[in-house]
């Protein structure tokens, strides 16, 4: 199991729609980056955002927390989170597992990105925790660059393939346990 370099990845992306929208190449000037790099894609931060106000996060029953929603949030408070999701769109193949790390840009100013995996076999638009861990208030910019995912191909497809209650997502998307 290898990590996929640029030229697969533009050939998934164009071919078959691994991701959507998709850009060929890095786009930097005056923004933070995204588009394709020479092992990933640095994906884009979409301009939809959940923001916790009251309750407890609580796993098992998301419905114990109050989020307002929030639309072209450009700051998050000191020692506060808000989760968001991703402008693309992924449709993983089946013998590939991703890795997905912040970028570099973000957590020099105290922010932490954190997205799952994504699962062989899972499409949708990633749900995305962005946690300022600073003392200070951070921006964020939708539409520009917010984590690098990586992929890696797998030598034959998996037994279990992903069929969870994520599947397709096109918005935020909250604890679900079932």
């Amino acid at each position: 199991m290898g990590v996929k370099n640029d030229a697969w990845i533009r050939r998934m992306a164009l071919n078959k729609k691994m991701i959507e929208p998709f850009v060929d190449h890095k786009v930097r000037e005056g923004v933070v980056s995204y588009g394709l790099s020479s092992y990933g894609y640095d994906f884009r931060l979409g301009n939809r955002f959940l923001v916790p106000c009251g309750g407890t996060g609580d796993p098992k029953n998301p419905g114990a927390a109050e989020y307002r929603e929030v639309e072209k949030l450009s700051e998050i408070p000191p020692n506060s989170h808000v989760i968001g999701t991703s402008l693309e769109y992924f449709r993983i193949p089946e013998n590939v597992i991703t890795i997905t790390q912040g970028k570099s840009t973000y957590a020099r100013i105290g922010v932490m990105v954190n997205i799952t995996p994504f699962e062989p076999g899972w499409e949708g638009q990633a749900t995305i925790s962005i946690v300022n861990v600073s003392s200070m208030p951070v921006r964020i910019y939708p539409g520009e660059g917010i984590a690098q995912i990586l992929f890696f191909e797998g030598d034959e497809p998996p037994v279990h393939k992903y069929r969870g209650r994520y599947q397709a997502t096109r918005d935020i998307t909250l604890p679900d346990i079932q």
